[in-house]
């Protein structure tokens, strides 16, 4: 049984409209399946369904899994993002990924202890990007010091995990060939088994997927531009009496107090004010929320709202389900 080498699917020449898909006749000879050879020569961008994925990763690896390094970015720490973490039931650490993105005022000692206090972690936390290559090799290291033969890569989507470990597999090897990536989710389709030198490997998974999100799966402008590429400039919002706060005629939230609010978002979406009785977007179905003093408002796939002043909340959303309320982070 053959397996593409960027997204880990059983290669066939049979049928186009089927995962693993390659025209070649020879199937020894194929790296890359069609779609994985698209993504990375054409960029074109694909939406793989794959489902039950959650409950299909977390069954595999409890049954399989020697270790495990479970990926989460700063901007997707959730309950739902945390409780999918602590069912994974073998020896873990958590990363969270692309350091680089993370505002200076975050201190990470102190997101370390609220994570274990707030989400009942006890396991080792750590602080990785791979563009900047920061802490890479700790985590090698930590594999190294406990004598550790394979290590499995979970993440949600756009945690960064074949990134990770195409920089690891550059560190070690000459001439390889790359794991797919793209910003787009399910690019990586199964698991995939990385030699990294005699004495370790590593293994990609696809991504877990949150169950509501902000996009459409034809979106893939608006995906993209959610998951941010660079350092991440939170901006602050001073509210009057009636404000709205428009996110890229997604999601309008009123507020009728003074205020304060933060975005932690990717700067690449476009946030818009407007005041007064503006009938934009009240169309779409509504929640109400009680926000306490000095909360996060989480929108999942977005990232969160930091609120100074306790309020009261009208949403008009796309989906209702996006919303958590937590202790603020700072």
């Amino acid at each position: 049984m053959n397996k593409c080498i960027g997204c880990g699917s059983v290669l066939q020449n049979q049928y186009q409209d089927k995962i693993g898909y390659t025209p070649k006749k020879d199937l020894n000879e194929v790296k890359y399946c069609e779609r994985c050879f698209k993504i990375n020569n054409y960029n074109d961008k694909f939406i793989t369904k794959l489902d039950n994925i959650n409950e299909y990763l977390i069954k595999e690896v409890n049954k399989k899994a020697e270790y495990v390094y479970f990926m989460i970015d700063f901007l997707n720490i959730n309950t739902e993002t945390l409780a999918s973490y602590n069912k994974i039931k073998v020896p873990k650490s958590l990363i969270i990924s692309k350091l680089d993105i993370i505002p200076k005022s975050i201190n990470k000692a102190k997101l370390t202890n609220y994570l274990k206090e707030t989400y009942q972690i006890t396991d080792n936390i750590y602080y990785q990007s791979t563009k900047k290559n920061l802490n890479t090799k700790d985590l090698i290291s930590n594999l190294e010091k406990h004598h550790l033969k394979e290590c499995y890569i979970l993440g949600y989507a756009n945690s960064g995990k074949s990134n990770l470990i195409n920089k690891i597999n550059t560190m070690y090897n000459e001439n390889i060939n790359k794991i797919t990536t793209s910003s787009i989710p399910n690019t990586t389709i199964d698991f995939i088994k990385i030699p990294i030198n005699d004495n370790l490997t590593l293994i990609d998974s696809p991504g877990f997927t949150l169950n509501n999100v902000i996009y459409e799966n034809n979106e893939y402008d608006l995906i993209e531009r959610v998951n941010p590429k660079k350092y991440l400039k939170p901006i602050t919002y001073q509210t009057k009496n009636i404000t709205s706060l428009v996110i890229e005629d997604k999601l309008r939230i009123d507020v009728n107090s003074i205020n304060s609010l933060t975005f932690y978002i990717s700067n690449e979406l476009n946030i818009k004010r407007i005041f007064n009785d503006n009938p934009e977007l009240t169309t779409l179905q509504s929640i109400e929320l009680d926000i306490p003093d000095n909360s996060d408002l989480i929108i999942k796939s977005l990232g969160f709202i930091n609120i100074k002043k306790a309020c009261h909340l009208k949403i008009y959303t796309v989906n209702d389900n996006l919303f958590e309320i937590r202790k603020s982070l700072f």
